[in-house]
């Protein structure tokens, strides 16, 4: 069963697409909003697999939604405007559907949608990855083993993750929450809606402007925490 919410501030399209999404029983909408507002109090709250979200909404866009999530379910857009498409793609975009949504349209988002949410890789079905473990990383025609505990920073991009490890910064094609999930121990922390640090590779925290803090690593990149994050790296650095 795939959890879904519905973001779309007009009532006659939720309840054409819940019409339309009544053939699909694999489907379960939890949720409805009709706004942005509702929408950011509502995802964290359902932790839902797929959001079908229109992009005009009142007071912020879909986009502003997406970037102001730490964790980003999979997505199908729907909107009447066919001149974001291209923006779409820079997030976790199962399929661009147009309105009015054509059935056969959406049956195709729909199974991209649950071919994307099983396609769980082994570490994920079966035990956490600790830092111990090999992982193989193949980007192009280069390919590395690479032992967990030596990567030190996992970025969001898109559909993709970039990991970076002494000088490498290979891309792998699972989302930054996949990788999150996969990760076992404490030595990993999400520290904003992009980026994943790995705490061994901390040479400064620092406080900034606003009780922010920034991180800086070992090998001199500088990382913003998000708000949200600030008390969990407190906690990971006793500070």
């Amino acid at each position: 069963m795939i959890k879904a919410i519905i973001v779309e501030d007009s009532r006659l399209a939720r309840q054409e697409l819940k019409m339309l999404l009544a053939d699909f029983p694999q489907i379960n909408v939890v949720g409805e909003a009709d706004s942005a507002e509702q929408a950011l109090a509502m995802i964290p709250t359902e932790q839902p697999d797929l959001l079908f979200l229109d992009i005009h909404l009142p007071g912020k866009n879909g986009f502003d939604i997406l970037q102001e999530l730490e964790r980003v379910p999979a997505v199908i857009f729907t909107t009447a405007f066919d001149n974001y498409a291209l923006r779409s793609f820079e997030y976790n975009t199962i399929d661009y559907l147009l309105k009015p949504i054509v059935p056969e349209r959406l049956e195709k988002a729909i199974k991209k949608a649950e071919e994307q949410l099983q396609q769980l890789p082994a570490s994920l079905r079966q035990e956490k990855l600790t830092t111990t473990d090999r992982i193989f990383v193949k980007d192009g025609n280069k390919c590395w083993f690479v032992t967990l505990g030596d990567i030190r920073l996992f970025a969001s991009k898109g559909n993709y993750t970039q990991i970076f490890f002494q000088n490498h910064s290979p891309l792998i094609l699972r989302s930054l929450q996949d990788v999150e999930d996969s990760l076992g121990g404490q030595q990993y922390v999400r520290v904003n809606r992009q980026q994943i640090v790995n705490i061994k590779f901390v040479a400064d925290v620092a406080e900034t402007f606003g009780g922010r803090l920034k991180l800086t690593l070992t090998t001199g990149e500088l990382i913003e925490v998000s708000r949200r994050q600030v008390s969990k790296i407190r906690e990971s650095f006793s500070l």
